[in-house]
């Protein structure tokens, strides 16, 4: 297989003009698996079709301040992208803040938009998903069933294992995430039957990485989750929570977080706070975009391409 020609493949299928992110898999399994073949058999079979996925993230359905009066019909920009991708994506992922405040009418909204894909549709909470008295109760029962804990889980899909992790349910002060000790342990079981060759996504709303502590852009005690997934080969961490793109790489672990489909905030450091930053209307849309991203076979980690709503 040339990973070239997966490349140029990949590309054609980027007929995306939209908000949130598209992601391709195609071999996702690496030429150095070295599974007994019993295993490998099938799993490299199911790894090396490609497939897509589409992150949202950050809706803030109900938000309706500058520089955005409606948050709703943004989000429902961001749905008719989605539907019109001449290449279907088998699921989409959403990274939490679906709401602006966790009232059931916003949920109830999202919801139904979400539903007109016809896709399934994968959450983790984020801050403002758990502002109601039972402390994301709410989220939970809609979007949440079958998760444990606050509202982690993880699945597969065609040989890439999918880990939504909850960082947003004990916010340390000054707002940096936290996944405690309950959910690290169930990390740290879930992986311990994978193997290491096995691509791994992970997703949840705050930053797995220290962006600006000073805004608590950050989970405090994201190391511990990191060095147990040190050792695979591939790994791929999305988030959401500050609404523009931030990117690095540490090893073989690939960090990513995406735009918002209702609002941007300033970059860290130049303004007092986060929150929404004003932009003239005309400005908004160039300031929401995507994230597409391609997992070839013979490479170590996923290859990120970002544009915007107005490109």
């Amino acid at each position: 297989m040339n990973p070239e020609n997966d490349r140029r493949d990949f590309l054609k299928c980027m007929a995306w003009a939209g908000t949130g992110a598209l992601f391709a898999f195609n071999g996702g399994i690496t030429s150095s698996l070295g599974l007994d073949s019993a295993i490998a058999a099938p799993l490299l079979r199911s790894a090396s079709k490609p497939f897509t996925f589409v992150q949202l993230s950050d809706s803030h359905i109900g938000f309706n301040k500058p520089p955005n009066a409606d948050a709703r019909a943004t989000f429902r920009e961001a749905i008719a992208k989605v539907k019109a991708l001449p290449n279907q994506p088998d699921f989409v992922i959403h990274t939490g803040d679906v709401s602006q405040l966790s009232r059931d009418e916003e949920f109830d909204d999202a919801d139904q938009m979400l539903k007109e894909l016809g896709l399934p549709v994968f959450f983790v909470p984020g801050e403002h998903d758990m502002l109601d008295p039972d402390g994301g109760k709410a989220f939970l029962k809609r979007f949440g069933k079958g998760s444990m804990g606050a509202g982690w889980y993880s699945f597969d899909h065609r040989g890439v294992h999918f880990i939504a992790l909850v960082n947003v349910a004990d916010l340390k002060p000054g707002g940096m995430g936290n996944l405690g000790a309950e959910q690290l342990k169930w990390l740290k079981a879930d992986l311990a039957a994978r193997h290491s060759s096995t691509p791994i996504v992970v997703f949840a709303h705050i930053p797995l990485w220290t962006v600006y502590e000073a805004w608590g852009w950050g989970t405090d005690d994201a190391a511990e989750a990191l060095k147990l997934l040190a050792r695979f080969g591939s790994v791929t961490i999305l988030n959401g929570h500050i609404h523009q793109i931030t990117q690095k790489v540490e090893g073989h672990i690939a960090f990513h977080t995406a735009r918002s489909t209702a609002f941007p905030q300033p970059a860290p450091g130049t303004a007092p706070s986060p929150g929404p930053l004003k932009v003239p209307p005309e400005q908004l849309h160039s300031m929401l975009g995507i994230t597409d991203a391609v997992f070839v076979r013979g490479h170590d980690r996923v290859a990120l391409i970002d544009s915007t709503l107005t490109a």
